[in-house]
């Protein structure tokens, strides 16, 4: 994925209850789990790829508090990870663990909705680092047919409440070149999950890689 022109990689740690995500991460999730795929089995992959873009790692909280926070967070930046998004820790709701993610130069990457409020918003984005990660529509992760036609309006509402220079990222529901390019032109990034998993499942390495070349050619341009 590095090497067709990602700008960074996502790596999920796979979980028995991934709420937040649709029919195909929800699949590969069980898929590695069922291979024995852990915590410190994703960080020595990060690890042993040595990539030369930012590696965010994307988790829910139970396998951070089952490892170790401080464990996992001093053994993440060790293993070369840039920055860490805690699925279902909402700002604020437990300071301790923030306060050891960013003790350990990892970017604490916070996730802002549609149906987030100005005033939550504020709260939400105090002390983030890394980029913003905007979930484009209600639901769970998975591919649509289309961007949502408020994007842009979402978009410039996160960019006043963030801190100066944040990146916003757009996500959730994003999975072709065209969607890709829309989204590009009003967020600074573009997350695509379940299209890339669908398209290794179908057409291997190649077929990934392909469509990966094709969402940074989107995105780029």
């Amino acid at each position: 994925m590095a090497a067709a022109g990602a700008d960074f990689v996502e790596v999920g740690v796979p979980f028995s209850d991934p709420l937040a995500d649709g029919p195909t991460i929800q699949r590969t999730t069980q898929t590695a789990l069922e291979q024995g795929m852990t915590v410190a089995r994703v960080l020595d992959l990060v690890r042993e790829a040595a990539l030369d873009v930012p590696v965010i790692i994307m988790t829910y909280l139970n396998p951070v508090l089952a490892y170790g926070v401080q464990r996992f967070a001093t053994e993440a930046h060790e293993a070369g990870a840039a920055g860490v998004l805690l699925t279902d820790l909402p700002a604020g709701a437990d300071p301790a663990v923030e306060k050891t993610v960013k003790n350990s130069s990892l970017a604490l990457i916070r996730l802002v909705a549609p149906t987030t409020d100005d005033r939550r918003l504020q709260a939400a984005l105090t002390g983030a680092t890394g980029f913003v990660y905007l979930i484009s529509r209600l639901g769970v992760t998975g591919a649509r047919t289309d961007v949502p036609p408020d994007l842009d309006a979402q978009v410039q509402r996160i960019r006043k409440a963030s801190p100066p220079h944040l990146p916003v990222a757009v996500g959730f529901g994003i999975g072709t070149p065209v969607q890709a390019a829309a989204a590009a032109r009003s967020a600074d990034g573009v997350i695509v999950g379940s299209a890339l998993m669908d398209a290794l499942a179908k057409g291997g390495i190649a077929g990934m890689e392909w469509l990966t070349r094709e969402l940074a050619a989107a995105v780029h341009g």
